[in-house]
């Protein structure tokens, strides 16, 4: 396998683990921020319930992109955390307090019950929120200059990040509520199927506005996506999924649906934005193949983590979810 093979062996894996991490992390994090919008300790109880299973295990995903970062794009890895280091500290923050909160909340007497809960709920929105606004300040760009980050600790709160944040927060709640109609409680569902009708349109036009945007902030983006005519069928795509998804969600029934086409909407919206800025992984600063460590790390990686760990983690996360599927 050539150096330039191993370097798109590594990207496809960075991308694979973004969705898969983005798809069941994110409906996770959904659950907990709609334990916000929950009324009783019996309907946190059912959300909590519901991701108990296998939130701890979704955030593996979290590791393996750090992991492919650090080892296969340490460009990139080094100026990213230069960038985002105030975002990554809060996603850092969020996800220790929500992991505690939602083990000591059980345990708890009735005040600080009330307290863990709004600390996994915050917790899961920060986490939710800084992910977005991280994915927006690449977007809009981030200046490097000698391989270096050349910009300010607080640029990644720009109007642009703060609408993909909050965009991303409607996402993952989207998913959240599609997760809950297929294990949530019949009782439940209702309510659930509103949330679910409500993020979705809000995540839809946010993510057109974003869209709209990131074409005006990075011009480039338009030229490529002309050189990839196939790529305009990915938002047409996405249109006829979105609106699929909330019909669905008008009909009172346990079911898988919505959230198969809540991910394959989460699958085909990244696919897009790759379309549109591949080779670079930085828009306007850094491509894939500059920030490749070099071939002997990469074959290192590939004898190791590629060969052995990456196949014990998929298999791993089928397990779970096989074991403890809810049968519709």
């Amino acid at each position: 396998m050539d150096y330039n093979t191993l370097i798109l062996f590594w990207a496809t894996v960075l991308v694979f683990a973004i969705l898969v991490y983005g798809v069941l992390d994110g409906f996770d994090l959904g659950v907990g921020m709609l334990f916000g919008l929950s009324r009783n300790d019996t309907d946190r109880d059912a959300l909590v319930a519901a991701i108990a299973p296998s939130w701890d295990g979704n955030e593996t995903w979290l590791i393996v992109i750090g992991t492919v970062l650090f080892g296969a794009f340490s460009q990139i890895y080094a100026v990213l955390l230069s960038a985002l280091y105030i975002p990554v500290l809060l996603m850092m923050i969020g996800l220790i307090f929500r992991g505690v909160a939602f083990e000591f909340r059980y345990n708890a007497g009735t005040p600080m019950r009330r307290f863990w809960d709004v600390g996994f709920w915050v917790g899961s929105g920060v986490v939710s929120f800084v992910q977005g606004a991280a994915l927006g300040a690449m977007i809009d760009g981030i200046p490097v200059v000698n391989r270096q980050f050349a910009g300010g600790s607080f640029d990644w709160l720009k109007p642009f990040p703060i609408l993909c944040g909050i965009g991303l927060m409607a996402g993952y709640a989207l998913l959240g509520a599609c997760a809950m109609v297929a294990r949530g409680r019949d009782a439940r569902r209702p309510q659930v199927l509103t949330w679910g009708r409500r993020t979705a349109v809000g995540m839809a036009l946010i993510l057109c506005v974003a869209t709209v945007l990131t074409f005006r902030l990075q011009p480039d983006a338009w030229t490529r996506l002309l050189d990839r005519p196939w790529a305009f069928a990915l938002p047409v795509l996405w249109a006829g999924i979105m609106v699929t998804l909330i019909n669905v969600l008008r009909t009172d029934r346990r079911s898988r649906i919505p959230f198969l086409l809540a991910a394959l909407s989460f699958v085909i919206a990244f696919l897009f934005y790759v379309a549109v800025f591949w080779p670079w992984i930085i828009p306007g600063s850094i491509t894939v193949a500059a920030a490749a460590s070099p071939e002997s790390s990469l074959r290192f990686m590939f004898w190791g983590a590629g060969l052995f760990a990456l196949p014990i983690i998929i298999i791993y996360t089928i397990v779970v979810y096989r074991v403890f599927r809810v049968e519709p």
